[in-house]
């Protein structure tokens, strides 16, 4: 049994947003991630760090849902800036019954654990210019929220993990209010997605002030699931 994590699948099977156009290896990229995901096995869990769908709703996804269900492996899902079908985790628990999705889980204000690890997380924020100061405060504030209800669930585990869509540092940002959130309740990894092409050079890895760093957006891992690794593993 091993715990992986990958970001941005951005499928779209019951939507018209081929990935092809965007180069930088996405061409026949789920046939990438059906080869990816080979080394899984069924007993795994694999986190998938947000923008997993372009459909704009739960129907329009459905396909997406289908081939994410063939894959092995545990799958839990957090929230990308692109996943427009997102919606309350009641009506998307019953989606995924009606229509026979057994793989998914939905990481949304609580945890899930992993042997002795915790697997914690929530989207996350970049401050967007396209909204004031106030509304980004408020976004992230939200975020931060649904972060520490995340960690909260955590209480007792001996080892947290994060796993966000937007990575909390890159380059010169830093995102304080998470970063400091992660340091009071003693989390040792961050793992996210949403950086590509180009932003990959943006990307934060390593050890910082004690959190392990990871980058795993789709393409920057080969469409491979990356295996998570911590104190003890």
């Amino acid at each position: 049994m091993a715990l992986y994590a990958i970001g941005d699948l951005h499928l779209s099977l019951g939507s018209n947003k081929p990935m092809d156009i965007f180069g930088g290896g996405w061409k026949n990229h789920l046939s990438k991630l059906s080869a990816g995901f080979e080394l899984l096995e069924p007993e795994d869990i694999c986190v998938l760090c947000g923008d997993i769908s372009w459909g704009m709703s739960l129907e329009e996804s459905l396909e997406d849902f289908r081939f994410i269900e063939r894959l092995p492996g545990r799958k839990i899902i957090l929230k990308g800036n692109h996943d427009y079908w997102w919606t309350t985790v009641s009506k998307m628990k019953a989606f995924f019954e009606k229509n026979d999705i057994r793989s998914i889980d939905i990481l949304h204000n609580n945890c899930f654990t992993y042997e002795y690890a915790a697997i914690c997380g929530t989207r996350g924020w970049l401050a967007d210019d396209e909204f004031s100061s106030s509304q980004n405060e408020k976004i992230t504030a939200r975020e931060v929220l649904r972060l520490r209800a995340s960690l909260q669930a955590a209480e007792g585990a001996a080892v947290k993990i994060c796993f966000f869509h937007y990575p909390p540092r890159f380059k010169n940002y830093v995102c304080h209010d998470i970063i400091d959130l992660m340091n009071e309740f003693g989390v040792i990894g961050c793992y996210y997605g949403h950086l590509h092409g180009e932003g990959h050079r943006l990307a934060v890895r390593g050890m910082i002030e004690g959190i392990n760093y990871n980058i795993i957006s789709a393409d920057y891992v080969g469409f491979t699931p990356q295996k998570v690794e911590y104190d003890g593993q």
